[in-house]
C-alpha cells in the first residue's frame, strides 16, 4: 500500500519537469503520466518520481491539514522520532 501526500507543482521546465513542494520539502518529478496537462499552483500526487494524477486544491490542503494533525500526534506520544514529518517553516499549501 503506498501513501501518497499532495504536492503543489512549485515550477515546471520545457521538458515536463516539475518541481513540487511536499510538506515543505522540494523535489523534482515528472509531469509526463498525467492524462492532461498541469500547471503552477496545482496539486498532484506522486508515485517514483511521477505525478499520477491532479487533484483540486480544496482536497489537496485538507489532506495535507490531516497529514499534518496525525504527525503532530505521533511526534506527542512518540517524541523526537517524528520530528521530520514536521513541515519546513514557510512552506506554502
Amino acid at each position: 500500500m503506498c501513501l501518497s501526500i499532495p504536492s503543489k507543482i512549485i515550477s515546471i521546465d520545457e521538458n515536463n519537469f516539475a518541481t513540487v513542494e511536499t510538506l515543505g520539502v522540494r523535489r523534482g518529478v515528472s509531469l509526463d503520466l498525467l492524462p492532461e496537462p498541469a500547471a503552477v499552483g496545482e496539486y498532484v500526487l506522486i508515485h517514483v518520481g511521477f505525478a499520477m494524477e491532479k487533484i483540486d486544491t480544496q482536497r489537496a490542503k485538507e489532506s495535507i491539514e490531516i497529514y499534518e494533525q496525525i504527525a503532530k500526534q505521533m511526534r506527542a506520544e512518540e517524541g523526537s522520532v517524528y520530528e521530520s514529518i514536521e513541515p519546513r517553516a514557510g512552506a506554502e499549501n
